[in-house]
């Protein structure tokens, strides 16, 4: 186990975490979001690939609408 922090909020998550199966294991919905890990956009076409490391600091961003 590793520790994160998601929006400023510690985190016990498996060592070979993914943001894919991080979503997952908090109920995060995929669509009209962005993640950024340590203030680093991550496209959505790696989030399968880019795994977590302790310390790391996750934030999700929802899309809204608005005008």
């Amino acid at each position: 186990m590793i520790t994160i922090h998601l929006n400023e909020k510690p985190l016990e998550v498996d060592k070979n975490i993914n943001i894919s199966n991080l979503l997952r294991h908090i109920n995060y919905p995929e669509v009209g979001i962005a993640v950024a890990i340590n203030q680093e956009i991550i496209s959505k076409s790696n989030w399968s690939k880019q795994s977590l490391n302790s310390g790391d600091k996750v934030l999700i961003i929802q899309a809204t609408q608005g005008g």
